[in-house]
């Protein structure tokens, strides 16, 4: 006797209502799950920003650009890939804005966040790098919230299943949008048999994605991008099988459903760039000798004047920052004294802070990297993995 033909012991109800009726508003599960899981999202993103040290509430900055391009990006992605249902025969072309009817892909809401989040580093000053590593483990716990909208909706579920566990589908009301349809003594009506929670393996994945990337991200110390990029291919990694076992309609190429291509490619995408980008952690001070660190030195016995180290109550926030090292940025914290700028003979990568030594471009083999005895500059440039980049590149 195998798993798979033993009869399901414990069947996952499903919710009958997914909207509910506040005088003549109506509020949506689908839109609480994804407005808790941006919540979290900017929780998890702000901790991490200030622990590379950008200033407290930035991440509202970012969320007011991020969020709606993700939203518009969702729907742009949901549109464009299931054209039937708004242009052509039978299409109802002004349906495309009626967002509220649901209908968003993951897809266009990465990239559409990414180019809002992008967007908004340039104004704040923040290499884009620094502000989507600090999203990476925010933006999938976000998502395993996020799809429990679909357990509200009865949607996004698998074929059926003969595992020792099974979930209830009602069937729903197409006349009255949330709700399940009803019989003749008012009970909502089931779907015959059970069903994958598709939704469901897709959360418990979602958190995996997140531990992983907080494990590998503080052992490895991941930066330029690079705890995104384990993200991305976490997530569709996951997406990949998840999406092969979902039932509901989708468009195909060479009979496969889209969005695991989608997810193949993305997936290779993140891959490349995870392989082929190096570099350390960035870490940021604000620009200007009179800046602040973010948090109290942890010696009572510093030697700075603290007259100078005092902020008013309602400190603007800084035009920019500059790119130091992790010891750098260390001992701003505990001294509150601002790291030398660089000087115009250490030559480092925009943004980064990372020496065009022979570390750097050792990989492509196209320039050999002086030894420092051969020629004192190549010992400038050694230092510059201590200085960061100039003020004009952080946002590369």
């Amino acid at each position: 006797m195998t798993l798979a033909s033993l009869s399901p012991q414990a069947a996952l109800p499903s919710p009958s209502t997914a909207v509910w009726q506040l005088g003549p508003v109506p509020i949506r599960a689908y839109a609480l799950c994804i407005i808790a899981g941006i919540v979290l999202a900017c929780w998890v993103t702000e901790r991490r920003l200030r622990q590379r040290g950008v200033a407290p509430g930035a991440v509202l900055d970012i969320a007011v650009w991020a969020v709606p391009a993700g939203i518009i990006g969702a729907r742009i992605y949901h549109v464009i890939t299931s054209p039937e249902k708004y242009f052509g025969a039978g299409g109802e072309p002004m349906k495309a804005f009626a967002i509220w009817e649901g209908g968003l892909g993951i897809w266009g809401a990465v990239a559409g966040g990414a180019l809002g989040a992008f967007i908004a580093a340039r104004q704040l000053g923040i290499p884009f790098g620094v502000v989507a590593d600090a999203l990476a483990p925010g933006l999938p716990l976000a998502q395993a919230v996020g799809r429990l909208g679909n357990w509200f909706n009865n949607e996004l579920f698998g074929g059926r299943t003969t595992l020792p566990w099974g979930l209830e589908i009602h069937r729903m009301d197409p006349d009255n949008p949330g709700h399940a349809l009803r019989d003749d003594a008012g009970q909502p009506i089931l779907e015959p048999g059970l069903y994958q929670p598709t939704f469901l393996y897709e959360a418990l994945w979602n958190l995996g994605v997140v531990a992983l990337v907080l494990l590998l991200d503080r052992r490895l110390k991941l930066g330029r991008g690079r705890a995104f990029a384990l993200y991305v291919m976490g997530y569709t990694a996951g997406r990949f099988w998840i999406e092969l076992m979902r039932t509901d309609e989708a468009n195909q190429i060479l009979g496969v459903r889209l969005n695991v291509w989608t997810a193949a490619l993305v997936f290779l995408g993140g891959l490349i760039y995870f392989v082929r980008v190096r570099g350390p952690q960035e870490f940021l001070i604000p620009l200007g000798a009179a800046a602040t660190p973010t948090t109290p030195p942890t010696s009572d016995l510093s030697q700075v004047d603290l007259s100078e180290r005092e902020t008013p109550a309602a400190a603007a926030a800084p035009e920019g920052y500059r790119v130091v090292s992790e010891e750098q940025y260390a001992t701003w914290q505990d001294t509150g004294v601002v790291p030398p700028e660089p000087t115009a003979d250490e030559d480092v990568r925009p943004g980064g802070g990372e020496p065009l030594g022979d570390e750097s471009r050792g990989d492509e083999g196209t320039v050999d990297s002086p030894s420092a005895d051969d020629d004192p500059s190549a010992a400038r440039t050694d230092r510059a993995d201590a200085t960061g980049a100039r003020p004009a590149d952080r946002d590369s």
